[in-house]
């Protein structure tokens, strides 16, 4: 199949480049640089040069089948979500115009009862626009995603590693239902193949619930250091983002929308996806030791609470 991959240069989009071609399909990346895009990433790939702020520039990519939207403009500063609505829009016109069958969206888990973050917020606005189009939208939506790249991940890695004793918000106790690197991408492929699937909505999450506090402890156990967590009520997650600033080197852009989504439990209510997609879910300690591993981290001891 013919397929487009947008925002092929990120976390997500590199691994599913990688996985589509393995799977025989005839991959489009668009790019905003074509002559870097291809020092360092799969060869076999059509590269198409464009933006999806500027209209017009991107019509050569949407000669496809197929494609999937992965962009998102949290790095570019506090007007993300405008910037990621204007891309969306752009993107969403151009594909029905242009007679794209499907579109493949990954967004973000969460209620809109529980009044989401401005990043959850912008995650769904954009599949709203994206649902406008002529074509058959299939969403796929995700808690934190476990991998090397992950800017979430990222996140709990530093402050894990980095410190012996945090000082959290109470919402460091919500539930959450993170997700291995390599379960989002068979998932996103998966759904290509499953026709049935085009139109709907799921949630996708690992095998396990999890609370904030729990992903720290756990990732930091595995990497050898010890963490203790204090949740205290006065703290909010605004304030927390600033000391997550002197803490971590995640840029403040991502950082601070990602640590104020603390607030929302993000967990699935809804599995439906295991009737189309069959996958073998990746427990989290098996999930973060291989992020480990990328970032050059060995364990070589059992998981926590195996033998």
């Amino acid at each position: 199949m013919r397929v487009l991959v947008t925002g092929a240069t990120g976390f997500v989009g590199g691994r599913l480049v990688s996985a589509l071609l393995g799977e025989g399909h005839d991959v489009t990346v668009l790019v905003r640089d074509a002559e870097r895009y291809r020092d360092g990433h799969p060869d076999g790939v059509r590269i198409v040069e464009g933006d999806l702020l500027d209209p017009g520039s991107f019509t050569d990519a949407l000669d496809v089948e197929a494609a999937y939207y992965l962009v998102h403009s949290m790095r570019a500063g506090t007007d993300f979500a405008e910037r990621d609505r204007r891309a969306a829009r752009n993107f969403m016109e151009t594909a029905s115009e242009t007679g794209v069958s499907r579109v493949i969206y990954l967004g973000g888990l969460g209620e809109e009862r529980d009044d989401l973050s401005s990043h959850l917020r912008s995650r769904r606005e954009v599949e709203a626009v994206l649902a406008e189009g002529s074509y058959d939208l299939t969403t796929l939506r995700a808690a934190i995603v476990i991998g090397a790249g992950s800017a979430s991940f990222d996140m709990v890695r530093q402050l894990a590693g980095r410190l012996p004793v945090m000082i959290t918000p109470r919402w460091v106790r919500n539930d959450c239902q993170p997700i291995a690197i390599r379960d989002v991408v068979a998932y996103l492929v998966g759904v290509l193949s499953a026709p049935e699937t085009a139109g709907g909505t799921y949630e996708i999450g690992g095998p396990e619930v999890l609370t904030y506090e729990d992903m720290l402890e756990r990732t930091a156990e595995l990497m050898d250091r010890q963490l203790r967590i204090l949740p205290v009520p006065v703290l909010t997650p605004r304030i927390s983002s600033y000391w997550v600033d002197l803490v971590t080197d995640v840029p403040k852009s991502v950082a601070h929308p990602l640590i104020l989504g603390l607030k929302n439990p993000v967990v699935v209510h809804d599995d439906s996806i295991t009737d189309h997609v069959d996958i073998s879910p990746t427990p989290f300690d098996e999930a973060v030791t291989a992020a480990l591993a990328e970032y050059g981290h060995d364990v070589d001891r059992p998981a926590p609470g195996t033998s």
